[in-house]
């Protein structure tokens, strides 16, 4: 043990990173989205469902959950800048949040035999531990990649498995979860994930989880109160953040709008919904390698404002269809914008990251990606407030099953294609006037 802990102290990267190095810490992005995707798709089931807690307990305590990871982003952030140990400034958060992480995870799917209050105590309490060992562990591996990639061509290609790793993740989390627990019971899939998570994210950790010799004067920490106002007064940060809280408010109205546009528009089961999101993030997959090349001969602005281009243009043609193979072929085109913003997005947050480097003499991944992170949540919000206006305005009425009035199809359509490409179109305004024009500082 104390030759591991001296090995991780003392290694550090002060050259490209190797090929071996970049599949391995693109590997995090599995089961950190295997988890997330798990979690946000089938804890309100469980518990209400399953458990018999009131739903609106879990609502309550699932606005407690989104408010506290949006305060936790910043603050973590900031605090991950300011650290100084002999391990470096990320390596000891992801190092001690992982055990955490993956057994909060599995707490979540097992408790004990409580009545309906202690099931809620339960829930408020094991969801803020992984609330909080999430964004300690995530945000710090995302705050790594600007480090050990640093040039605009090795972030495209070191982001590819990291990417793609991300989508398989969020496929299982959401089609693998329900084969698991149908055949060996919640506490089963609990197990069997948390298992296969903390083994990967472990492997992750030791295979390509490693820090740059920082000069002394880019490490010396920062003040908290002047962390935000750097980072708020940034020419570059703020048309990106606001882009990508667009971007993410797009997608999230997307898919929350699927399952509603499969029964409602196209009158087909519910479950042909797994078919449209899986024509998605399937073509993903390859366009994550298709704009990896585009923005290596280009720079980040340009291709970012091409693949929301393309997003925004597809989206569109969920207008048209009247079957689900159409729809699922509108989602083949949706899906080559996706894998552009999931691919590029972080390119270029590294890349103003850079920028600021440059300017104050600091290096605070930290700080930004916690910034993005609590304005990003803001597309929760967004979403939520968009689903209630369309619907309720639209005539939708839940007790009325599949016989909506004629509105209701018109309205969905509305919300699966005109509201997204609005979204969208502020997006590309706000990297249109994104000043950074060159592909590396």
């Amino acid at each position: 043990m104390t030759s591991l802990v001296t090995r991780l102290r003392d290694r550090r990267l002060d050259a490209a990173p190797t090929r071996a190095q970049s599949i391995a810490f693109g590997l995090s992005g599995f089961p950190t989205q295997l988890m997330a995707q798990t979690f946000s798709a089938f804890v309100v089931y469980f518990y209400v469902s399953h458990l018999a807690v009131p739903a609106g307990w879990v609502a309550v305590a699932l606005i407690a959950h989104g408010i506290l990871n949006a305060l936790l982003n910043p603050v973590v952030g900031a605090l991950s800048d300011r650290i100084r140990t002999p391990w470096g400034r990320r390596i000891p958060w992801i190092g001690f949040g992982i055990v955490p992480l993956v057994v909060a995870f599995v707490l979540v799917w097992m408790p004990p035999e409580l009545p309906t209050g202690g099931l809620i105590a339960w829930f408020l309490i094991v969801v803020a531990v992984y609330d909080i060992a999430f964004v300690v562990v995530v945000l710090n591996i995302s705050a790594l990649f600007p480090e050990i990639f640093r040039t605009t061509d090795e972030r495209a290609r070191g982001n590819v498995p990291r990417q793609i790793f991300a989508i398989i993740g969020m496929v299982l989390g959401t089609a693998g979860a329900p084969l698991l627990y149908d055949s060996i019971g919640w506490p089963g899939m609990a197990l069997v994930l948390g298992a296969v998570c903390l083994v990967l994210l472990v492997w992750s950790f030791l295979g390509g989880m490693v820090e740059r010799r920082v000069p002394e004067a880019a490490s010396e920490a920062m003040r908290f109160r002047d962390q935000l106002t750097y980072t708020f007064a940034n020419r570059a940060f703020v048309p990106y953040v606001l882009g990508s809280l667009f971007v993410q408010t797009s997608i999230a109205i997307i898919l929350a709008a699927v399952p509603f546009y499969v029964r409602y528009s196209l009158h087909a089961p519910e479950g042909e919904s797994s078919l449209l999101l899986g024509a998605i993030f399937v073509t993903a997959i390859p366009s994550i390698v298709l704009w990896s090349a585009v923005v290596r001969r280009t720079n980040p602005r340009t291709a970012l404002l091409w693949s929301v281009a393309v997003f925004g243009i597809t989206v569109l043609g969920y207008l048209v269809p009247s079957t689900v193979l159409g729809a699922a072929l509108v989602g083949v085109g949706v899906g080559v914008g996706v894998g552009g913003l999931l691919q590029l997005l972080e390119v270029m947050l590294a890349q103003i990251i850079d920028e600021d480097a440059v300017r104050t003499g600091h290096r605070r991944e930290g700080a930004y990606f916690g910034v993005n992170g609590f304005v990003v949540r803001g597309s929760v919000v967004l979403q939520a407030i968009v689903a209630a206006v369309v619907l309720t305005s639209s005539g939708f009425d839940a007790a009325l099953e599949d016989a909506q009035p004629a509105t209701v199809d018109g309205g969905i359509r509305l919300m699966l294609a005109v509201i997204p490409l609005l979204f969208t179109a502020l997006a590309w305004l706000c990297f249109w006037i994104y000043p950074i024009r060159r592909r590396d500082l």
